[in-house]
């Protein structure tokens, strides 16, 4: 599958910096690896009878923007048991009628991209520390089990865990303190402004999959082996950002 234009150049182009051994890949989950049904085609339809079709996705827009928002609250079972009764509570509202935590939670549900796994072993493979970093509370290892993308990963990081969201610089920090490596020594691959700016501050490099071919440095993960073999072992890679 071929690069986004300048990858490469832009990866290669870091002369005057420090360079140490690449030891580390720290990669988002949603977006990147794992992509979420959409739920307005999940619920339960006794539950938005009557509701337009563009009014329910728009009340789990509202709800999907507060979880992002309060999802490195949801540390223990108690504290997302309450951010859960709050999305509830605000996509009850935006649909005008009442929706329980279970309904909402049965038309929630996440899938692993088709190249996220293949990509993973033969990262592995490379001899890299794999990291999940993510915005998330802390039942992200149940879904990363659940979608069958768990054995991929040697540490999984959580917004919910390093009590910090991205673009705050510490949740790579904890991620860099788990995975046993500098901010030279890893890469990160996510698919939002966050993870670059996140990614940035805490002086890892980082590359921004789109996968609607929409700019960014890559596609697919399918990209990613072939892109960090050459720096994993035997070559160099920048403190900086490549972009």
């Amino acid at each position: 599958m071929p690069r986004c234009d300048g990858q490469v150049d832009a990866f290669v182009a870091r002369q005057n910096a420090a360079t140490v051994a690449l030891r580390a890949l720290l990669i988002d989950a949603l977006g990147t690896t794992v992509r979420l049904s959409p739920p307005w085609e999940r619920i339960d339809p006794a539950a938005a009878a009557g509701v337009p079709a563009e009014r329910i996705r728009a009340a789990f827009g509202v709800e999907m923007t507060h979880y992002a928002a309060h999802a490195h609250e949801a540390a223990d079972a108690a504290s997302l048991a309450t951010l859960r009764a709050d999305c509830a509570g605000l996509l009850s509202r935006e649909l005008g009628r009442p929706v329980t935590v279970e309904t909402m939670m049965n038309a929630i549900a996440f899938e692993a991209f088709p190249d996220a796994a293949p990509a993973l072993r033969e990262l592995r493979a490379l001899g890299l520390r794999i990291v999940c970093v993510s915005n998330w509370d802390y039942e992200l290892p149940v879904v990363l089990e659940r979608v069958g993308l768990a054995s991929g990963f040697d540490v999984v990081v959580t917004s919910a865990g390093a009590g910090a969201r991205k673009p705050d610089p510490a949740i790579f920090v904890r991620a860099l303190t788990l995975a046993g490596c500098g901010p030279g020594e890893a890469v990160h691959v996510g698919d939002t402004s966050d993870d670059v700016e996140g990614a940035r501050a805490a002086g890892v490099a980082v590359l921004r999959i789109e996968r609607d071919g929409a700019g960014g440095d890559l596609r697919s993960l399918a990209e990613l082996p072939e892109l960090l073999a050459a720096w994993s072992a035997d070559e160099q890679i920048s403190e900086h950002s490549p972009r």
